[in-house]
């Protein structure tokens, strides 16, 4: 039996993915922060006969609580055959928010949580007979850029430019992963599914949910057409250590968005800011 594990597993694209994947008879992890969500999907998973659900509730804007719960994966489950990284939460509109530990919420969540998962998981990763990790944001979107001299955005914020700022993040993410683990067998695959219909429209304010939600009926990609090629690669990998894709479409890992020294650069940051 897989073991598959989905931070952001309890909505959207990481819903459908642990559906998928209960189906197909593995054993899914979802991690989430809404017990209310996690019991919804458990709910769900009741019914199907073949994989076996686990929610783990855990604060992903927290370092400390993720590397908690990587100690807790690697404790339970010393073979991890997928991990795929969804956990995001889009704070476009109001001021900046900062988390106990002092990083910027969108940083935080969407890149620093990523960033602990993809390399604590590594050696569980690669104990698996064919591992993948899949980030899942929008590589090939040539918007936002990493402010180098103000990381946690404390004197320039917008909610834009955070959330911006943290999907060029993972982009490097994946390519000094690639690096660092070279010949580890773990392949790392950036993602970007397109506009899918899920709840995001939800947590605007009006009148642009209303706009968005529209958007969404006119363009959106369902969320079981949607996982599609995420599965396809999940089960059949690219052989290199980093790839990115926009849904079908293979992009090109030239250019800034995939630079080695900004990727480098930006992992020592990394590093040295959560052993601080």
């Amino acid at each position: 039996m897989q073991t598959v594990v989905i931070t952001g597993g309890t909505d959207g694209l990481g819903k459908g993915l642990a559906l998928h994947y209960l189906r197909q008879g593995a054993h899914v992890i979802a991690v989430g922060s809404t017990p209310e969500k996690g019991r919804a999907l458990l709910a769900e998973a009741a019914a199907l006969p073949a994989g076996r659900a686990a929610f783990v509730r855990a604060d992903l804007t927290s370092v400390a609580a993720t590397r908690d719960l990587v100690n807790r994966l690697t404790g339970e489950h010393p073979v991890v055959d997928k991990l795929v990284l969804c956990a995001q939460r889009y704070r476009l509109f109001g001021g900046r928010a900062v988390t106990p530990e002092g990083f910027e919420h969108s940083f935080a969540l969407a890149y620093l949580s990523r960033y602990v998962l993809s390399h604590g998981l590594h050696d569980a990763l690669r104990a698996a007979p064919r591992p993948v990790i899949m980030n899942v944001g929008t590589p090939g979107v040539p918007l936002g850029r990493i402010h180098w001299d103000d990381l946690q955005l404390a004197r320039r914020y917008s909610g834009a430019r955070a959330t911006l700022q943290s999907f060029r993040a993972n982009d490097l993410l994946g390519v000094a992963f690639g690096v660092r683990h070279a010949g580890g067998g773990v392949p790392y695959v950036g993602y970007n599914p397109g506009v899918v219909s899920t709840g995001m429209p939800a947590s605007l304010p009006q009148p642009l949910r209303a706009v968005a939600k529209a958007f969404f009926t006119l363009f959106a990609t369902s969320v079981p057409k949607a996982i599609a090629p995420m599965t396809a690669l999940l089960d059949d990998p690219p052989g290199e250590p980093f790839t990115a894709h926009w849904q079908r479409r293979r992009l090109s890992p030239d250019g800034r968005a995939f630079d080695r020294q900004d990727a480098l650069r930006l992992h020592d940051l990394t590093r040295d800011l959560i052993a601080a």
